[in-house]
């Protein structure tokens, strides 16, 4: 097979969802063109491997993306979190939160600031990020005629850079074992955490992003197509889906207790499940290097399973404590908790059948030997990295298999061509830093921009928006923030301006967009 085929299937997933504005039908679309097209070249004939490739899409790559028991312990979660957020619903503790933060929230611009403020409090996960802020404000933002796609844009836009950036997240551990990888081929003698650290100077992409994010909040004004979706939330207001007429008028503690143990037992579940007790006792360690190294080497998965399974029981706890609602009426709102995530349910299996199939296809693999094929300067290094790692995240849809396929070949081949080029070691770690931040900057601004992509479909699955609405709406922020990162962050870092400078100058140039692009809601 010419590997150059390996880019149609998100292709045609990515250019159906944008003509059908339907993203299960694309994606499905999408799993059968890449099944097909192998089919045909493991010896079937056209037709042969039409219907070959038709059952492929069922039992290898949709039930071969539930064979993965992490994928299956986050439909569970996303279960559980529905049914814990309709349960607080039913027993008046959402309602009660709304009215809590409406004495705080008074307008569109207070709600969204509160809004922002959550998700960098729950900076450990992206996942329960989206699904826990998304739930708990999409009634504050409704009742302040906030817009659905303005809501998904903050959740979406704080969530993933927050998570990237943090010290103690997820993520980390991925992240410093792909770093560390890429150290040891080299045979450099420093460590990975130091690395991170240091490349935090150059992660202009996320950091850019939550600034964008506040400036377009504190200032009132929007452009593009998030213009319009704002203008026409003020105008008209909002439409919840929510049942609010089940509603009892209730407590704003019924739901915060059940949020809490959601929060804070998905820490204790990422250090217990992460715990290592040589770690603990190693006095060369300072706490934060500890509790860093268990939250990374944690199963994130697991600790959300537990949490939530928790919130869920804590929430039916408080409900029939209270003694408002029946206890068959609050299981029936389990149940139609549950309900309401199967749509998130169905287009995330088939965005992880999508992905196995670019990795059967081996679609990373052709996109990224390009940059090896070219002969580059190494101040280039760092800016093909972000191009290349963006469109690795919007093809594939994920930032973590961007990271797993860009750092073992990129940081070994971008220290090895500034070693060609002459380079010493003391000018050879800024690129090397800069690259190490361009990969995961790349990857996160791809995912922003992705239609496949979990965390952008769980976005606007918890904010009830429309999806294809979020990500044409979020699109241009996000390639307008990446544009100047770029152009004004990576580049000029690669070619010896100082971070430190780079960072107020790509600040100033997105205040001068917000103030005289964007137009007063």
């Amino acid at each position: 097979m010419p590997l150059w085929m390996s880019i149609l299937p998100p292709l045609v997933a990515i250019l159906m969802a944008l003509l059908l504005r339907e993203v299960v039908s694309s994606l499905f679309f999408g799993i059968l063109t890449g099944a097909v097209i192998m089919a045909y070249y493991a010896g079937c004939g056209p037709f042969e491997a039409l219907g070959s490739g038709l059952l492929r899409v069922v039992d290898t790559y949709i039930v071969g993306s539930l064979y993965d028991q992490d994928h299956v312990k986050i439909i569970v979660f996303t279960l559980l979190i529905g049914g814990m957020v309709k349960v607080i619903t039913v027993n008046g503790g959402m309602r009660g939160i709304v009215n809590r933060l409406s004495r705080r929230a008074k307008g569109p611009r207070s709600g969204q600031l509160v809004t922002f403020a959550m998700d960098l409090c729950v900076f450990f996960d992206d996942y329960a990020n989206t699904l826990v802020v998304g739930n708990t404000m999409r009634p504050l933002a409704d009742k302040l005629k906030v817009s659905r796609e303005k809501l998904s844009y903050i959740i979406d836009s704080t969530s993933a850079p927050v998570v990237a950036v943090a010290f103690i997240t997820t993520w980390i551990g991925a992240e410093l074992s792909y770093i560390q990888d890429g150290i040891n081929n080299l045979g450099l003698e420093m460590s990975s955490y130091s690395v991170f650290f240091h490349s935090l100077a150059y992660s202009f992409y996320p950091f850019l992003t939550l600034v964008f994010v506040l400036m377009l909040i504190l200032s009132g004004r929007d452009f593009g197509p998030m213009l319009k979706a704002e203008r026409r939330a003020r105008a008209q207001g909002v439409v919840c889906e929510d049942a609010t007429q089940d509603q009892e008028q209730g407590h704003a503690i019924d739901a915060l207790i059940p949020l809490l143990v959601l929060i804070i037992g998905t820490v204790a579940g990422l250090i217990v499940t992460g715990y290592d007790t040589a770690v603990w006792a190693d006095d060369n360690m300072g706490f934060f290097n500890k509790l860093s190294a268990t939250i990374g080497k944690a199963n994130s998965y697991t600790a959300l399973l537990w949490s939530s399974l928790c919130s869920l029981l804590v929430a039916i706890i408080v409900t029939l404590l209270r003694r408002k609602v029946k206890f068959g009426k609050i299981m029936e709102a389990s149940v139609e908790g549950f309900k309401t995530m199967f749509n998130a349910v169905v287009i995330l299996t088939m965005a992880w059948a999508i992905a196995l199939v670019t990795k059967d296809m081996h679609t990373a693999e052709f996109v990224s030997q390009l940059l090896v094929q070219w002969s580059l300067s190494p101040a280039l290094v760092p800016v093909i990295t972000f191009v290349l790692a963006a469109l690795i995240g919007f093809s594939t849809g994920t930032s973590w298999g961007t990271m797993a396929i860009l750092y073992p070949l990129i940081l070994p081949a971008s220290w090895l061509l500034c070693q060609e080029q002459g380079l010493d070691e003391a000018s050879s770690l800024p690129v090397f830093y800069n690259v190490v931040a361009s990969v995961l900057a790349g990857a996160v601004m791809g995912d922003h921009c992705s239609p496949i992509s979990d965390t952008t479909i769980m976005s606007s699955l918890s904010s009830q928006c429309d999806h294809l609405q979020h990500v044409s709406t979020q699109m241009p922020y996000a390639l307008t923030v990446g544009g100047v990162a770029l152009l004004l962050g990576v580049l000029p870092t690669a070619l010896g301006l100082p971070s430190w400078v780079a960072f107020p100058i790509a600040i100033a140039v997105l205040w001068c967009i917000v103030r005289f692009i964007g137009k007063k809601v």
